[in-house]
């Protein structure tokens, strides 16, 4: 298996990962959730939480998916890529499940918008300790 279709299995098995934005110039990293169409992630949030605010200022995040805590060896993603802030109702749609109902009433939340990450690059990561392998899209 090649790097983009270990890359491509590593995005449809991992929902979990982190992203960091930049805050007044600093990193600052969160789990989220995420959905993938091939390389293209999206997650949900609530608009006036502090990431839509850093991504206004500043569109770009770095995103670590796909390691599974099992050791040296675990093949994860490292991804950078360019964030824009989307109220798209079919697009929440897509992206919605009961689940978000503890944060959002419901895929019309006026509050709830989706991320949609398109990366610039990305890296596989550790994969049987390999040297890093970049995934050219």
């Amino acid at each position: 298996m090649d790097a983009k279709q270990t890359a491509l299995r590593i995005l449809e098995e991992s929902r979990l990962g982190t992203m960091a934005t930049v805050n007044e110039g600093k990193p600052h990293s969160r789990y989220m959730t995420f959905f993938n169409e091939e390389f293209t992630l999206y997650t949900p949030t609530n608009k006036g939480s502090e990431k839509v605010d850093e991504l206004e200022s500043n569109p770009y995040a770095h995103i670590l998916i796909g390691y599974e805590g099992e050791g040296f060896g675990d093949a994860y993603l490292e991804i950078l890529g360019r964030v824009s802030i989307s109220e798209d109702e079919s697009l929440k749609e897509k992206v919605w499940n009961d689940r978000m109902k503890a944060w959002f009433d419901g895929s019309h939340d006026p509050n709830l918008v989706i991320l949609k990450v398109t990366p610039e690059s990305a890296r596989l990561m550790n994969k049987g300790g390999e040297k890093p392998q970049e995934i050219t899209f």
